[in-house]
């Protein structure tokens, strides 16, 4: 071709051929401009004033993907939420360290070279023998890929990240008064006073129809959406890199069958594959099929009807599943759930009653001071009685009296006097370490809720969406 263009370039065939082969390299070059397409700009986002690119976020994306392990790495790349979740969490870490980063410069702090090499040289993997070896070194960085700059600067980072966040991390005590204070209230207990007012201890007569008609208005029984599905399945022992090979190979020869018209079903039996399927699968009535798991679940019903999903991989082989037919939520019919309904009228009778005799109850003891069939217990804030109690014994005043409202009867309750536990010295010492790491944690969150402030991110969406997402 070139050999012709040489011999024959002052014809008009090898001007217009020359003039359409410049074009077409000039106009690649132009459209890349043109629309957009130049990857001159790499920043991924912006971090306060601090640029990060992209390939910074793919060098801590690999770093932190080598401390999964294999079965971790194959759950990210078979399930597209799951690493979306995963790459969301690498861009807050790398944000994080460009805040720390950041933030220790402007305080004015600097790791000097030599604090470095001597890092270097403390790190186990760099010795021989307990003390550095530059041949050692050499072989590490070799192997990870990782240049001696990478290295300096992973030390460095970390050194500034010591300076910056260990102050806020050491653990605060929390003074005397405080930690008998909050002792006292986990083991101090309550005597009260309880009357019980059981739903199921008032009749009430049987409702006529027009009476379940207006309640199930009111009160309409909901079934949730369902969907019938299939799907096939090639199993394969997805470790083994020959068997995931020649599976993949037999499930796409599959999904071509499927594409070019066959059936699941018919297309399972010729490739000897498991052909499955579930009818009626709602949020509230999974399949007993170790195949659908949650995000199997999730993409079902992300699914239009009578649509196949693409070839998805799982931990267990190739799957590819098809929604059948879908039922959309709606109120079942009055018949079907009357009983239910009578059920249901019958309790809300049951507890109208019972409210007005325990509220009978209340205005006497208020008056009297007297709680008519009333026991006294002693409770705890975990133990001793139903837990609305509980919650109630403590969250009222000593003396006060309440009704406490639970799932089939209201409690009449007056609340007594408190005792206070027996100080245990061995308890008291869990507790305080307990508060001193929970103090500590509060004052991180809220360091870094400043530093986020001080730090804001900004994420580059052409470049997240081109790159990441």
């Amino acid at each position: 071709m070139l050999e012709y263009l040489r011999n024959a370039a002052d014809k008009p065939v090898a001007k217009i051929l020359m003039g359409v082969l410049i074009f077409s390299f000039v106009g690649w070059g132009v459209a890349e401009w043109v629309f957009g397409l130049t990857s001159s700009d790499t920043t991924l986002m912006r971090v306060g004033g601090e640029k990060v690119s992209i390939n910074q976020y793919s060098s801590m994306k690999s770093n932190e993907l080598t401390k999964l392990s294999r079965e971790e790495q194959r759950t990210l790349y078979t399930d597209p939420k799951a690493m979306s979740v995963f790459q969301d969490q690498v861009i807050k870490n790398i944000a994080s360290l460009k805040r720390t980063e950041q933030h220790a410069r402007d305080l004015g702090y600097v790791v000097s070279d030599h604090h470095v090499a001597n890092d270097i040289r403390n790190v186990p993997q760099f010795q021989e023998n307990g003390k550095f070896s530059a041949a050692a070194y050499d072989v590490v960085l070799r192997n990870s890929g990782l240049t001696e700059s990478d290295v300096i600067a992973d030390l460095r980072m970390k050194t500034l990240n010591s300076m910056v966040n260990t102050p806020i991390e050491t653990a605060i005590q929390t003074p005397r008064f405080a930690l008998l204070a909050t002792y006292n209230a986990r083991g101090a207990s309550r005597n009260v006073d309880l009357a019980t007012v059981k739903f199921s201890d008032f009749k009430v007569p049987t409702p006529t129809d027009d009476e379940l008609h207006d309640f199930y208005a009111k009160n309409p029984h909901r079934i949730a959406e369902t969907r019938d599905i299939s799907y096939v399945m090639i199993d394969v022992e997805m470790d083994k890199p020959d068997e995931y090979e020649k599976g993949l190979k037999s499930a796409q020869k599959l999904e071509d069958d499927i594409i070019g018209g066959d059936t699941l079903a018919d297309a399972a039996k010729k490739h000897s594959a498991k052909y499955k399927t579930h009818k009626d699968i709602s949020s509230a009535k999974l399949p007993d099929d170790k195949n659908i798991d949650d995000a199997m679940i999730a993409r079902i019903f992300s699914m239009d009807e009578n649509t196949e999903s693409e070839l998805i991989e799982t931990k267990a082989g190739f799957i590819i599943v098809r929604v059948d037919k879908i039922t959309p939520e709606h109120n079942a019919e009055f018949d079907s759930v009357k009983k239910d309904i009578v059920t249901n009228w019958t309790r809300t009778e049951q507890r109208k009653a019972a409210y007005v005799r325990a509220n009978e109850l209340l205005v006497d003891l208020n008056k009297t001071g007297k709680l008519d069939g009333a026991k006294s217990i002693s409770v705890t804030r975990t133990d001793g009685a139903a837990m609305p109690v509980l919650t109630q014994a403590f969250h009222k005043n000593i003396g006060d009296n309440t009704i406490v409202d639970a799932d089939d009867a209201f409690y009449v309750m007056h609340v007594g006097d408190e005792k206070v536990p027996t100080v245990d010295d061995k308890k008291l010492a869990t507790l305080k370490d307990e508060l001193a790491k929970v103090s500590s944690q509060n004052i991180k969150a809220d360091y870094d809720a400043y530093l986020e402030r001080q730090y804001p991110i900004k994420i580059n969406e052409k470049t997240y969406n081109r790159f990441v997402k």
